[in-house]
């Protein structure tokens, strides 16, 4: 067995999209190659509506799946299709745009006028970039969850971990996304698979990550919970952690314990040709696309 090194620890930053939706982005068009075959992951939250309210109005998608993670409030989607419907607190969308699809997402907040969610991009490969599109709706009471003896808990969204298999079913990349929690003071090791990709999203409370690569000796002692741990480089709220090889990602917690996202995947290894909301593997085929998009042909017949 070995530990994931850790590659790059970076907080997430503050954007604007949509119609004017604040948000904070972990990664997203920089270099494709970093996280292949994820492309995009934005963490949209906020307490007041004036926040999120305008919402992500009618846009195309070619050539990737959209995976929409709902923690609090609620979203409104619809598309070109004729699809539509809400994702509460807790529900998950997996969208394959495929061949080409026009859809919109509104954010409503929950009484309070809270709103909270995720939205990941993962890239199709070219043999699937023209599919058929297609929705996966999953309510939050269908996620198994996972509680271990020392209180971690694991939802396992997609993909399978500890003996439970996520209910969506990814068509590409074979992904693998969890949600966890790890109380204050325990120290917790995960297994991923060594050919996957894989990357750490804290949202809540702190931790630190263990990295094969630096000496224990530049750990720092730590008392939590009455006893001394090692504790380095701390990661908290809106943090990305990056891993390298290894089949391994361990994680020390914090004084309030951390929870965090670790989603890995399978790389694509493919040429991206990337423009907004539309990737395909050549500059020909965006300009396809962008062509289609003008003379109203983006949107295939169903076969």
């Amino acid at each position: 067995m070995s530990i994931r090194p850790t590659l790059e620890t970076r907080q997430a930053v503050p954007t604007m999209e949509g119609a004017g939706v604040r948000l904070h982005r972990a990664f997203g068009f920089q270099d494709p190659t970093e996280l292949d075959p994820f492309l995009l992951f934005d963490d949209f939250r906020g307490d007041h509506p004036s926040d999120y309210m305008r919402g992500f109005p009618w846009h195309p998608h070619r050539g990737i799946e959209t995976i929409t993670y709902v923690l609090n409030g609620t979203v409104e989607h619809g598309d070109s299709l004729g699809n539509t419907g809400t994702l509460g607190a807790g529900d998950i969308q997996w969208m394959t745009a495929g061949s080409g699809i026009l859809h919109q997402e509104m954010p409503k907040g929950n009484a309070k006028g809270q709103m909270h969610g995720f939205q990941l991009w993962a890239n199709l490969p070219s043999s699937l970039k023209m599919t058929a599109p297609r929705y996966q709706d999953v309510k939050g009471k269908d996620i198994p969850e996972i509680i271990d003896d020392d209180g971690t808990r694991v939802k396992v969204v997609i993909g399978e971990f500890w003996g439970k298999r996520g209910p969506v079913d990814g068509i590409a990349a074979d992904p693998q996304y969890l949600d966890i929690f790890v109380p204050a003071g325990v120290k917790k090791t995960f297994k991923i698979d060594t050919y996957r990709r894989a990357f750490a999203y804290v949202f809540e409370g702190s931790g630190a990550f263990a990295d094969a690569s630096k000496p224990e000796g530049v750990l720092l002692e730590k008392e939590v919970m009455g006893q001394e741990v090692n504790i380095r480089d701390l990661s908290g709220n809106r943090t990305l952690i990056r891993f390298g090889t290894g089949d391994e990602v361990t994680v020390q917690a914090g004084e309030e314990g951390i929870r965090f996202l670790l989603i890995s995947g399978a790389p694509l290894e493919e040429p991206v040709a990337w423009h907004g909301p539309i990737v395909m593997n050549t500059q020909e085929e965006l300009r396809t696309a962008m062509r289609e998009l003008r003379n109203g042909t983006f949107i295939k017949p169903a076969h």
